[in-house]
């Protein structure tokens, strides 16, 4: 047996399945008219096909154009209805996703009836509808697994349940990767290529992609190494190699980090990996570090006062910290003001609460500089005169 001959015993073949006699009956139905006085018109040739069989051809194809259309209104939209009347919310997301599948199918058995009934169906033709019967299925369960993303979450939770999100969309990207795989082999299978033959050849071409895909597969362990170590999660606020921001995504091969100024930064997992990372949003507590400069008008027995006010304010302010360190005390004597050096924590690392815990803060300290008679100095010099010139010096 010759070597074409056995790739085309083992091509994969779906579409013959699906031409449902389509051919014989047409042909069936065809008869009549070209034993009618329209006979001679019906059988001229066109591209050396029948007109009457082009007619046929275009009619089935736009019969089955209906028949789609028909089958997402009615059929698909009732199985829809029905799913939001359970309790399940995955039956509702697979209907959905299955929904463009479905109708391409559709186009595809169309395509394969016109073919038929006209006779031009070659091998080429058939091996082209064959692989995207075979696309259509595996895009088929490619959505139907993105549908269930959510569920991979759950599911994740039960083994890890802080990092479920990471860690579920993770084995949701392996497996949309190993059954694309599976899927791209298949297509080669329709062709008659042997896949494992082809792998097995590649050889010194094989070791060549290996090393050009290093920064891959380098990204890939990175993100191993992240998902391991739970340094970073999704939603936190993080800041690694000069990128700061939110993190929306940790894929196979990058990490999706939004900026304050709603850009989206995509770093390889290999440089968050093996950088530094400064994670704001785990440090629990945030640092209010302040200097209350006070006018050179103030008295020492005023600026005593002021401090232990705002010292008793802020260990008793339900919003600080009284873990953390805090620190009140009159700290120098600046160009143009007198300086108290205010440090202590906020309960909460929040953005928002933090501004208004601060906010607060000031409120107080303005209340506190008021009530004790003094005020806030601002830069400004002054300037004395010893002795005013006399009026007879020139």
């Amino acid at each position: 047996m010759s070597s074409n001959e056995h790739n085309t015993s083992d091509s994969l073949d779906v579409i013959d399945g699906l031409n449902m006699n389509m051919n014989h009956v047409a042909q069936d139905l065809l008869v009549p008219i070209y034993n009618s006085k329209y006979g001679d018109f019906f059988s001229s040739m066109f591209f050396d096909v029948p007109l009457a069989q082009w007619i046929a051809a275009i009619l089935v194809f736009l019969l089955f154009m209906g028949f789609r259309g028909l089958f997402t209104y009615i059929i698909m939209g009732t199985l829809q209805k029905l799913a939001k009347l359970s309790n399940n919310y995955y039956d509702d997301r697979i209907i959905s996703a299955l929904k463009a599948p479905v109708r391409f199918a559709f186009v595809v058995v169309a395509i394969h009836l016109f073919f038929l009934i006209i006779f031009k169906e070659t091998p080429t033709i058939k091996n082209i509808l064959n692989t995207l019967i075979v696309y259509d299925t595996f895009w088929a369960i490619l959505a139907v697994i993105e549908a269930l993303r959510e569920f991979s979450h759950k599911f994740a939770a039960k083994f890890s349940s802080d990092l479920s999100q990471e860690v579920g969309n993770f084995i949701l990207t392996m497996l949309k990767i190993i059954i694309s795989g599976i899927g791209l082999g298949a297509m080669l299978q329709v062709w008659g290529i042997n896949v494992t033959a082809l792998i097995a050849s590649l050889g010194i071409g094989g070791l060549a992609f290996a090393f050009a895909a290093k920064d891959t597969a380098a990204n890939l362990f990175g993100s191993f190494s992240l998902l391991a170590d739970k340094s970073i999660r999704i939603g936190e606020w993080i800041k690694v190699n000069g990128v700061e921001g939110t993190v929306e995504d940790i894929g196979m091969r990058t990490t999706k980090v939004r900026s304050f100024g709603k850009s989206l930064i995509t770093v390889p997992n290999q440089i968050v990996a093996n950088n530094p990372i400064e994670n704001f949003s785990r440090r629990g507590v945030r640092r209010v570090k302040m200097n209350v400069g006070l006018t050179y008008s103030t008295s020492s027995t005023q600026i005593i006062k002021i401090v232990e006010e705002i010292k008793y304010m802020l260990h008793n302010h339900k919003d600080i910290s009284q873990k953390e360190t805090l620190l009140v005390n009159f700290n120098s004597f600046g160009d143009s003001a007198l300086n108290i050096f205010i440090y202590t924590f906020t309960s909460t690392s929040n953005w928002e609460k933090y501004l208004s815990i601060r906010e607060n803060i000031h409120l107080e300290i303005m209340k506190i500089v008021e009530d004790n008679g003094s005020s806030f100095a601002f830069p400004s010099q002054s300037i004395y005169v010893e002795q005013m010139p006399s009026e007879n010096v020139l």
